[in-house]
């Protein structure tokens, strides 16, 4: 049997976002959030999921009526139910303001009673299949542009529903070009900076809320367990993770975010405590070999540099590190390797090996020093 390794990347550039109508009929139907706001992002998104992608018929009050791909037609009873407002005339002026933005079409029928709806651009960014098929309204996915989802989250006040689907659609996984995204789903909201740091003012100015409202946005969509939220000292920000994604999006198991593996991802400070209490690890100091050439950085800092960088590499299943036979070896790298590093990095390599056979893995450290407060250091990039 021949053995394959997968990985799984996701390219940040892709213009366009997957999204599956199971997960946006759980949304519908999910009280616990809100949906009041002006910005219409939910509202367009659940006209997206109820579109065709091939033509087909529906018989109506005895009349049946030709629905193309990109269409749908429904009472104007089932669309207040997915807006989740009380009157006719509130969906009504919602699909009118979206229509406004030339994101729809739609036409009243039956006096009123009834709604044929088209999505606009539907077929650039979906496939549109030839043959006559019913379409399930509750299974498959469809796409919907990342530019689109962008200039309707700016449009108006962002309700708590567009908030969730602003941060879905954000979401990166295991691309080389944002910072924290091989841990796991994290939302990256297209700036240029290629990290997912982000604070509450620059939240606020996208969602066109408060940051206190931010906060308690972000905070009861954490209680509900839809995301994580990894909150830094200082000027450093937050960092978004979204939970359930990989389950939903890629049908695989979902990943534990470890907030220590992600603050030397983002290169972020790390404190050391004045005294360092034994911990309870299955590592012993005979294993790990630190070189004399290491000397800037005090031996019991390196140790508990290594033990903080071996506890968020576990966390990868990396089978090594459960065994009483596996050596660190930690060593400064050569001038080459530091050129364009800060004055007073230490810089090193770190290798697993077992016993004293062959490396197994190899990593890069980098321990800066912090000038401001004593003991507290900055773990840079580890990366195999």
């Amino acid at each position: 049997m021949a053995d394959y390794q997968l990985e799984l990347r996701q390219i940040v550039d892709y213009p366009r976002c997957r999204i599956y109508r199971e997960f946006i009929q759980t949304l519908i139907a999910n009280r616990s959030i809100r949906t009041g706001g002006c910005s219409g992002l939910f509202y367009y998104v659940v006209l997206c999921s109820y579109a065709n992608f091939r033509t087909s018929y529906r018989r109506i009050d005895g009349i049946s009526y030709t629905v193309y791909p990109g269409e749908w037609i429904c009472s104007i009873a089932d669309i207040t139910e997915w807006f989740r407002v009380r009157f006719h005339y509130q969906a009504f002026a919602i699909l009118k303001s979206l229509q406004d933005r030339q994101l729809i079409t739609f036409t009243r029928l039956g006096r009123g009673h009834i709604v044929k709806f088209s999505i606009i651009d539907w077929r650039r960014n979906n496939t549109a299949l030839d043959y006559n098929c019913p379409c399930q309204k509750d299974s498959g996915f469809f796409f919907i542009p990342v530019s689109t989802a962008t200039e309707l989250i700016s449009a108006g006040r962002a309700s708590e529903m567009d908030v969730l689907l602003d941060l879905w659609i954000s979401a990166i996984y295991k691309d080389q070009q944002v910072r924290g995204s091989e841990i796991g789903p994290v939302a990256y909201f297209r700036n240029g900076t290629r990290n997912p740091l982000v604070n509450y003012t620059e939240l606020s100015a996208r969602w066109g809320i408060s940051r206190s409202s931010v906060g308690r946005i972000l905070k009861k969509l954490s209680e509900l367990d839809h995301l994580s939220l990894l909150t830094f000292p200082g000027r450093s920000g937050t960092v978004i993770y979204l939970k359930n994604y990989l389950s939903t999006m890629f049908q695989i198991s979902d990943v534990m975010i470890d907030k220590e593996e992600v603050a030397m991802c983002l290169n972020l400070h790390v404190s050391v405590p004045d005294t360092t209490p034994p911990e309870a690890s299955t590592i012993s100091d005979e294993q790990i070999s630190v070189s004399t050439g290491l000397s800037s950085v005090s031996k019991p800092h390196i140790l508990f540099f290594i033990r903080k960088v071996l506890q968020a590499l576990e966390t990868q299943w990396i089978p090594c590190l459960s065994c009483s036979k596996s050596k660190y070896m930690l060593y400064p790298l050569s001038d080459d390797c530091t050129v364009g590093i800060e004055e007073g990095t230490v810089f090193a390599g770190l290798t697993i090996c077992c016993g004293t056979g062959n490396p197994l893995y190899r990593f890069e450290l980098s321990i800066t020093p912090s000038a401001e407060v004593e003991g507290v250091c900055d773990h840079g990039k580890n990366e195999v």
